[in-house]
């Protein structure tokens, strides 16, 4: 009997595991291979950024994070795209400054043909 094909949900829970991971480690090229070619990415204090300007950002290793943690995680998947919520707490150094952050986030996922890519990341302060 052969294995059922792992569902969308759980493929991309997966991959939300590999995006928090890829930013402790600074992994520029896991990143890369998450990020969708026309990706947007839009959080506070920084200017909108594409994939370049961002990995640019791990390629310079100017920033580290010592923590990034995501709960209140939700995955809904519709066809070839989906949509994950949640919470965001990290710790970063950059150039030699350390930044606290909790943010709100939601992430957009397609699947064009291939593996899910992140095509939109948005992240807010999270109310207090």
């Amino acid at each position: 009997m052969s294995t059922a094909a792992q569902s969308p949900i759980d493929e991309l829970t997966g991959l939300e595991r590999v995006w928090n991971e890829a930013h402790i480690r600074g992994d520029a090229a896991a990143l890369d291979a998450l990020f969708a070619d026309d990706i947007v990415i839009t959080v506070p204090g920084m200017a909108m950024m594409g994939k370049s300007a961002s990995l640019g950002v791990f390629r310079t290793g100017r920033m580290k994070f010592d923590r990034y943690e995501t709960s209140d995680v939700q995955v809904h998947a519709y066809g070839e795209s989906a949509v994950v919520t949640g919470r965001l707490q990290r710790s970063r150094t950059n150039n030699g400054r350390t930044f606290e952050d909790d943010w709100r986030f939601t992430k957009t996922y397609v699947r064009r043909g291939g593996p899910w890519k992140v095509a939109a990341f948005h992240a807010s302060e999270t109310p207090r």
